[in-house]
Parts: C-alpha cells; sequence; structure tokens
C-alpha cells in the first residue's frame, strides 16, 4: 500500500465509520472499556501538551497550527487560552464537529480558524506546530515528509506524537492487541524514536522536552522539539 492509498483510506475513514466511533472516543458518552481506554490515553497526551505550553507563561502571545485537529480535542482549550489557533484536519466530518463543539464551549470564537485541509498543503507561518495522533497512519517515508513539512512552518517549536516502534508494541501489534477491532480500518505503523529525532534534526530542531502515555490500548511518544 502506498502513501497515496493511506491517505484515501485515512480520508474516507474519518469521514465515515470512523467518524461516529472517534467522535464518542473523543466525547463524553458512553463507550466501551476499549476505546474508554483509548479515550483516557488520547485525553493525557492532550494535557501533557496543554502543561507544557501552560507552564511557559506566554500561550495568549503565540500562534498555533494544530495540524489533524479531530473533533478539537486540543484547539479548542488552546484557543480558549488566549492563543491564536489554526487548526485544520483531512476529515470534513471531524472538522464540522470541532466547529460544533468549538461554538459551545469557546468565549472569543475569533482566537480558533478551524479548516478542511490535507497536512501536506499547510502553509503559514506560527510559533508552534502540532500534529497529534497523525503519524500513525502513515509509514515512514511519508511520516518523514509530514514531520519536513511541518518544520517548514514553524518559527520556535514542533510537538509531535507517535506509536513507537518498540519490540513489546511490536509484537502486541503483531498479536493484534494494538488499536483492536475496526479501528484497525486505518492500519497502525509504528515509528522508530530514533528516525523521528533524526529527521527533526535534519529541519533544525532539537528535542527539549519528551513523555510517554501508555495505557492498555494506546500507545504514543510526544515530543517538543525547537529551532537551533
Amino acid at each position: 500500500m502506498n502513501a497515496a492509498d493511506d491517505k484515501t483510506i485515512v480520508k474516507e475513514y474519518f469521514n465515515s465509520t470512523g467518524f461516529d466511533r472517534w467522535r464518542r472516543i473523543y466525547g463524553n458518552g458512553e463507550v466501551n472499556k476499549v476505546q474508554l481506554d483509548i479515550r483516557n490515553g488520547h485525553q493525557q497526551t492532550v494535557d501533557t501538551v496543554l502543561s507544557w505550553l501552560k507552564a511557559d507563561n506566554n500561550l495568549a502571545e503565540l500562534s498555533i497550527c494544530d495540524a489533524g485537529c479531530g473533533v478539537g480535542s486540543l484547539s479548542i482549550p488552546l484557543a480558549a487560552g488566549g492563543a491564536k489557533v489554526y487548526a485544520s484536519d483531512i476529515s470534513e466530518k471531524m472538522v464540522e464537529e470541532a466547529k460544533e463543539r468549538a461554538s459551545q464551549t469557546l468565549e472569543n470564537p475569533g482566537n480558533l480558524t478551524l479548516a478542511v485541509q490535507d497536512l501536506e498543503t499547510l502553509s503559514g507561518d506560527y510559533h508552534t506546530v502540532i500534529c497529534l495522533d497523525v503519524l500513525i497512519h502513515y509509514p515512514q517515508d511519508k511520516a518523514d515528509e509530514m514531520i519536513s513539512h511541518l518544520c517548514s512552518l514553524a518559527q520556535s517549536r514542533v510537538i509531535l506524537s507517535f506509536a513507537p516502534k518498540t519490540f513489546g508494541l511490536s509484537i502486541l501489534k503483531k498479536i493484534g492487541s494494538f488499536f483492536p477491532g475496526a479501528s484497525k480500518a486505518t492500519r497502525a505503523y509504528l515509528h522508530r524514536e530514533t528516525d523521528v529525532v533524526k529527521i527533526l534534526e535534519k529541519n533544525g530542531f532539537s528535542v527539549q522536552r519528551q513523555a510517554m502515555t501508555r495505557t492498555r490500548f494506546y500507545f504514543s511518544r510526544l515530543l517538543e522539539a525547537t529551532r537551533k
């Protein structure tokens, strides 16, 4: 399967059956135990990013690009905190849901711009560029291209999450315990941390902060890299 096919599958999946499934996972309604585990894991990753940005005490001064924003789990609280956020997703339905949630939450909706857009076509100049839980859908060569493009948009910082390629997770993935059931519809690619760090460094960034979220069914390595 080539990268173009992966992108088509991701787009179609999150505009159809995947949308309803992940909207529930990223929401507050009743879900099964596996979905609840993934919800909690994803929220831990979002909370870590929010804690990093808030700890710097300059959130209201930042311009942020949230590439692959989903239903706005990160974009909305960032905009609520005063940041100017440009958020995009390949899925029209995800963006529509994010707009609905933002309209119910944000006192100043002008802080958040939401758009249906392919990651590779993103343009602009932002203090911080963030991409969470997107790279898992793409093989390493495509992920390298995506990371390089995101780096080109960032004045100061890039924050990425990915499913790390370790022996243990590779075994889980092989036996079907990693992202179980129908969530496999988009494939789950694991990435070596050394490969991700290498492409960041190639683009002039060095890792400053890192974290790992690990639940039963959700595994996410989080890196913050700043321009050298």
